[in-house]
């Protein structure tokens, strides 16, 4: 297709369409590829499975869940580690089809540190910080929960990397725009607003958690509203430094990603809807471009923040 409208610049890295896929969606990005159908050039960017400095096998199960309008996760960063997936992953992606970002965990300040390292050296065209891991120094508080953290971690990767580093924002927070400021400060070059949203499903006949981890992500339609939230909020502080918003959560047509576009994203994160309707992108931007037709629109980038607040 001819995305010519939809082409947009975020932090540097020219990307076909507006559209990413997000991390822990489609893997490593090949497995996406063999879907009948699918189509490359609909997608700006892929963002990767998270990946630790080792591998990990992740939670037991049960690890997905379907709850009404959306889903549970609780993968436990399953992953093969950085080295592996420096060494052996990405010579396999063909990037001449689209953008690849690296998706950074970590349990410690030191762990983050040394993946973007290892990131660093690699082709890849972006690193995204998901600061939603646990702090296993400071007793299991998540670094992506307190402010404060938040901008040690961005601010050890900063050192480590000119690559454009993009912060995973997490909702479970009481001031996601103060967490916000204090990523600025510490070197961020972007946001992912929003992470999944935490959650619990029981089985009531046995009365356990149905998940392995008793709790887990949540994701899909049910939380549009509160993402959608978090962006306009995040973006009151992100224009003022002209840092890009890539808004997530809930996304699963054109009207949802155009709702993200208009309060403050730059770029939009589908995520759960390629579970169900794996070739939704084609959709999504069939329908942005025809909102610009008829708005007279030439290009994607003039609706970002163009929300008018009552």
């Amino acid at each position: 297709m001819n995305n010519e409208s939809l082409a947009i610049e975020f932090c540097g890295v020219k990307m076909q369409t507006p559209l990413m896929l997000l991390s822990g969606c489609v893997g490593f990005g090949e497995e996406y590829t063999r879907v009948s159908g699918f189509d490359m050039s609909e997608v700006g960017a892929v963002c990767l499975k998270g990946t630790t400095l080792d591998a990990r096998l992740g939670n037991k199960p049960h690890r997905v869940y379907e709850t009404p309008m959306g889903m549970l996760n609780s993968i436990g960063l399953q992953n093969p580690g950085a080295r592996y997936v420096v060494d052996k992953i990405l010579p396999s992606l063909d990037f001449a089809e689209t953008r690849f970002i690296a998706n950074v965990s970590g349990s410690t300040v030191e762990e983050y540190a040394e993946v973007t390292r290892i990131f660093d050296d690699s082709p890849i065209d972006a690193i995204e910080v998901n600061i939603s891991c646990p702090n296993v120094k400071e007793g299991g508080v998540v670094f992506g929960n307190d402010p404060d953290m938040s901008a040690r971690v961005v601010e050890a990767c900063r050192k480590q990397t000119k690559k454009p580093l993009i912060t995973k924002l997490s909702p479970n927070q009481t001031d996601i725009a103060l967490s916000a400021r204090r990523c600025i400060e510490a070197g961020t070059d972007a946001f992912a607003v929003i992470n999944t949203l935490v959650g619990m499903a029981i089985d009531i006949e046995e009365r356990t958690t149905i998940l392995g981890n008793n709790q887990g992500g949540l994701s899909g339609p049910a939380i549009k509203p509160i993402a959608l939230l978090k962006v306009h909020q995040v973006y009151q502080v992100c224009k003022q430094h002209d840092i890009p918003i890539v808004g997530q959560g809930g996304i699963t047509s054109a009207q949802d990603a155009l709702e993200f576009l208009i309060a403050g994203a730059s770029a939009v994160g589908v995520g759960t809807a390629l579970f169900y309707d794996p070739l939704v992108c084609a959709k999504i931007n069939a329908g942005i471009k025809d909102y610009l037709e008829r708005h007279k629109l030439a290009r994607v980038e003039q609706l970002v923040g163009s929300l008018k607040v009552n």
